[in-house]
């Protein structure tokens, strides 16, 4: 089911670790009140990781109720963004990157720098 996403209108990302031991309850709770979303919506995805990167969750509002993934990689890691505790938004090839290893989410090295004109 996760290598077909685009049956998902968005998905969102906790960055950061959450604990794996909540359930759709405990995970729906942290999606409307730490971040400030409503867990409600139609077949938007909400993914969470613990402190192992080998496994993760998913939580899905179907219109008549929540549906739970929980993947677990047998062999390597997935590349969870850890640098925040905010709910970021990505795109189905960031999730794609995701699943297949790659780091997503990186802060940018080079920085933007305002110069002023000279006339």
């Amino acid at each position: 089911m996760l290598k077909d996403v685009t049956y998902f209108k968005e998905i969102y990302i906790a960055c950061g670790f959450t604990d794996l031991r909540k359930g759709i309850d405990g995970l729906a709770t942290l999606v409307k009140e730490q971040f400030n979303l409503d867990p409600f919506q139609k077949d938007i995805l909400f993914l969470f990781c613990g402190r192992r990167q080998d496994r993760f969750k998913g939580l899905v509002w179907e219109g008549d109720g929540f549906l739970l993934l929980y993947k677990r990689i047998e062999a390597g890691r997935v590349q969870w963004p850890r640098t925040s505790a905010e709910m970021e938004r990505i795109d189905i090839s960031e999730f794609r990157d995701l699943l297949e290893g790659f780091v997503i989410l990186q802060k940018s090295t080079i920085k933007e720098v305002n110069c002023k004109k000279i006339a």
